[in-house]
């Protein structure tokens, strides 16, 4: 079997589409489709039901589908052990943090990592915390940096960084010069959140559905400067992590703690139980440990 061919097949079944994995390879779609169509005759089987207008994977494709990453996981693996042993102090990892975290922390991390370990390359991808866990399961990251809690039963974690969540409201709101806000005095504000890609929203959701309100969620958006920008303008309210404080104009943007109850946002580092960890993984880890 041509593993070109099998990760090819792939992509066209994560991505439910022959145009959109052709753009995601940088191939043309008739090559795309001619590769596929040269693992369905070598395996003798379709993997692809093609009468419909949407890609719709046969049973055998289905097999070859979850087989077929397992056998790219082992394969990358495999890469990772000899790229260790071949070139020690060297090496290669995908990282994938939520952009909220990614701007608060990482840019001084990456900037003193890189001093310590010159020949380790980097690769930043970001996704919301959600997504971050399906990624790392699936093997496609070698680390996570994710909001807590999550299985454990999966993911050996790392804790990073555990803060308190605060209200964000533009200077003239009625609540902007509060020393501290309980949650339930929030029931009738518009509220401007991350969205569903975030475990934030989930997890403020959640916290207001338990003080016994559901939120009046207006606007939602996967950018923190975005909403950041609603909230300048009066348009809804936020709740972020207190290091945001240290980001946002004071003169147009007031932080107040959340007392009652307090909200904690507790961070942590995710691997994927069972999977090889690299050198450049390690030293990651053991260098985010040490920061704490």
């Amino acid at each position: 079997m041509d593993l070109r061919q099998l990760n090819y097949f792939l992509e066209v079944a994560k991505q439910k589409s022959f145009t959109k994995a052709s753009q995601t390879l940088h191939i043309s779609q008739p090559t795309l489709s001619k590769m596929v169509k040269n693992l369905e005759e070598e395996l003798e089987v379709e993997l692809i039901d093609r009468s419909s207008r949407q890609i719709d994977l046969t049973d055998a494709g289905e097999v070859v589908y979850m087989q077929g990453e397992k056998i790219v996981e082992s394969i990358d693996e495999l890469s990772s052990f000899l790229y260790d042993i071949m070139h020690l102090k060297k090496g290669k990892m995908k990282i994938g943090i939520p952009p909220l975290i990614g701007m608060l922390f990482f840019p001084k991390i990456i900037k003193e990592f890189r001093k310590l370990y010159p020949s380790i390359t980097i690769r930043l991808i970001e996704y919301g915390a959600n997504r971050v866990q399906k990624e790392v399961e699936k093997g496609n990251l070698d680390l996570g940096v994710v909001v807590m809690p999550v299985d454990e039963e999966k993911f050996d974690v790392i804790p990073f960084v555990s803060e308190h969540m605060m209200l964000y409201v533009h200077y003239s709101h009625p609540l902007a010069n509060r020393q501290s806000i309980s949650l339930h005095e929030l029931q009738h504000e518009t509220f401007i959140l991350f969205n569903e890609d975030f475990t934030l929203h989930d997890r403020l959701i959640a916290e207001c559905e338990k003080t016994g309100f559901e939120p009046n969620v207006a606007y939602e958006s996967s950018q923190w400067d975005f909403i950041s920008e609603m909230i300048a303008e009066n348009l809804g309210v936020s709740i972020f992590p207190q290091s945001i404080a240290n980001k946002v104009d004071p003169t147009t943007i007031r932080a107040i703690p959340i007392v009652d109850p307090s909200i904690s946002w507790d961070l942590g580092v995710i691997l994927k139980k069972d999977k090889y960890v690299s050198y450049a993984s390690k030293q990651m880890i053991k260098y985010i440990s040490s920061t704490r």
